[in-house]
């Protein structure tokens, strides 16, 4: 019988053309024209496929504003993502924001950092060398 070793569980590597970078400049999530994240670190995940999406340190996160939600979606690529719903301004949306909180070892910079369903909230990103508003 083949034994499971816990310690390389999330060791599998990300594939699907995915790389995360540094995003040089401030992203803004609001929802009911209340800020529920801004950060000045936030990362830049872009995978085949997809659209980019912008990853916010759980820091910069207002989780004031948030509560978990029982929501976890799979990606074979990154892991387990829990979910988290919003109520700000006297307006509330189910699965606005999620998280990978132990991803696989191939993105394991986005771990303590949530994302934001653009659907869902508006995310402004402006970047500091041209001070633009970035359209992803």
């Amino acid at each position: 019988m083949d034994s499971f070793d816990a310690s390389t569980a999330n060791k599998q590597p990300a594939t699907g053309g995915i790389t995360v970078e540094p995003f040089d400049g401030v992203v803004t999530a609001t929802f009911a024209d209340v800020i529920i994240g801004s950060s000045k670190e936030a990362l830049l995940l872009r995978e085949e496929d997809h659209d980019p999406v912008f990853y916010i340190p759980f820091k910069d996160v207002y989780f004031d504003f948030l509560r978990k939600s029982p929501t976890v979606t799979h990606c074979p690529h990154k892991g387990d993502a829990s979910h988290w719903s919003v109520s700000a301004n006297g307006e509330g949306m189910d699965d606005v924001v999620w998280a990978y909180e132990t991803p696989f070892a191939g993105v394991a910079e986005i771990a303590g950092h949530a994302a934001f369903y653009p659907k869902k909230v508006r995310i402004e990103a402006v970047n500091n060398q041209t001070d633009q508003s970035i359209d992803l």
